[in-house]
């Protein structure tokens, strides 16, 4: 009973068979029920037939022929005057087993007097007659119950060969019905034992719109998904590998040179500098694999208060003015006016430097970046302008994925790693806002979040 089509099965025929048996039970009884009161009521009839004959015309001609006319193997008739003595019978096979009976007859209707057509050889029915204060009696009609059970016999017979064919169908549809239920389930079982594996190269067949359709699409969904992480995951292991070996490659070769005694001060401050350099170069990537970890255990948590948008980002282009200078960038504040702002400073301020560095990294020397602020309705649009290198059209919905970066090798060039965005867009809907990407390639993007 370990496989699941075993017990499909074994619930399947269980509820069906007793369905089965109750069925046939309610309908075998009804069927026999109805045949013994057709008896019955052929029986009351034929009686009062006879006994509406004898009163209308009572002679002795009329009680032979009511006699001879009961002259069969199945019925009977006796009849019986007011002191219970007996006129006139078909036969004497049945006196003895009913003279008790006939002579202590005091019914005023007709009425069926013996039904127990199991155990009796006869039913009786007893049909009282008056013709006028001394001409009473009763007319006794008494049916044969062979014919009764030999139709109960048959009938068993026939439900016992239904019951058995039933029986034999239902095996035969219980092993047809769990192969067709259990055959995509032990695809689907063996499909996840293969991404269990690490091999994703699952291929299941389409089930319909049902459960088992709705199970096989996700299996479907969730190899290709892991499928595409592992594939992300070795291409950011061979990023993490390449971005980490150039500046440590510096940092061993220049303190290495740094270390010479015959070295100028000159030249020991300049080789310190770059040391310095690749330095911070590992402690922004750090950071980047920090802010992945946080995304992965999704522990971004917001708490928003109100505050004033100008000197906030007064002072977040304040930050980031030296980065920009170095790289001869201009950066343009445009923020009209000032207004109160719900948000989370700290989160807000994340998304806004991850922007801005983003624009600086992909613009060239002597372009210009702008930061606008405005107020519309009750929503609050930060607008992030550059003129750099673009993106691709068919690219732009995929910028936000973790780890994607836009010409990889350009990326490298400049120090990208495909995480500042995916932050920014976990923080934007943190805030239950929403951020859209407009861009051109070759002419710059524009990236606005309202929140």
């Amino acid at each position: 009973m370990n496989k699941i089509s075993t017990k499909l099965a074994a619930c399947f025929f269980i509820v069906v068979f007793v369905m089965e048996i109750f069925l046939m039970t309610y309908l075998h009884q009804n069927i026999i029920q109805t045949r013994v009161e057709e008896e019955f009521s052929r029986l009351l009839s034929n009686g009062a037939n006879h006994r509406d004959v004898l009163i209308e015309n009572y002679s002795d001609s009329t009680i032979e022929h009511i006699v001879m006319m009961e002259k069969n193997q199945d019925r009977e008739v006796i009849i019986t005057n007011n002191k219970g003595e007996i006129i006139r019978r078909t036969s004497g096979s049945v006196l003895e087993e009913f003279h008790n009976l006939i002579m202590n007859l005091n019914n005023t209707n007709d009425s069926i007097v013996v039904s127990d057509w199991r155990n009796s050889s006869y039913v009786v029915s007893a049909h009282p007659y008056r013709v006028n204060d001394y001409l009473i009696g009763y007319v006794v009609m008494f049916q044969s119950t062979s014919s009764i059970n030999q139709m109960v016999h048959n009938l068993n017979m026939h439900f016992a060969i239904t019951g058995a064919t039933g029986f034999i169908v239902l095996l035969i549809l219980y092993a047809i019905i769990s192969k067709l239920l259990t055959r995509p389930l032990v695809r689907m079982k063996e499909a996840t034992e293969k991404i269990s594996t690490g091999d994703f190269n699952v291929s299941l067949p389409y089930l319909g719109k049902d459960e088992l359709g709705d199970l096989s699409s996700s299996i479907q969904k969730l190899a290709k998904d892991l499928e595409h992480l592992k594939n992300e995951r070795n291409e950011f292991l061979a990023s993490i590998a390449h971005e980490l070996s150039t500046p440590l490659t510096y940092l061993i070769g220049y303190s290495k040179i740094a270390m010479r005694e015959d070295l100028s001060d000159d030249d020991r401050v300049h080789y310190i500098k770059i040391i310095g350099e690749e330095s911070e170069r590992m402690k922004e990537l750090v950071k980047n694999l920090l802010d992945l970890a946080k995304m992965d255990e999704t522990t971004f948590t917001v708490s928003k208060e109100h505050f004033s948008v100008r000197p906030f980002f007064d002072n977040v282009c304040k930050l980031v003015q030296p980065s920009y200078e170095m790289k001869k960038i201009n950066l343009h504040l445009k923020c009209n006016e000032d207004f109160q702002v719900y948000a989370d400073p700290v989160r807000l301020e994340q998304i806004i430097l991850n922007l801005l560095d983003n624009a600086l990294k992909y613009s060239d020397e002597h372009s210009e970046v702008t930061l606008e602020v405005q107020k519309f309705e009750n929503k609050t649009i930060i607008s992030v302008i550059d003129k750099g290198i673009g993106i691709p059209s068919d690219e732009i919905e995929l910028i936000f994925e973790k780890l994607y970066r836009v010409e990889k090798s350009r990326s490298r060039q400049f120090g990208g790693s495909g995480i500042g965005l995916a932050v920014v867009q976990e923080l934007v809907e943190a805030h239950g806002g929403t951020i859209e990407v407009k861009s051109k390639l070759g002419e710059g993007s524009v990236f606005k979040v309202t929140i």
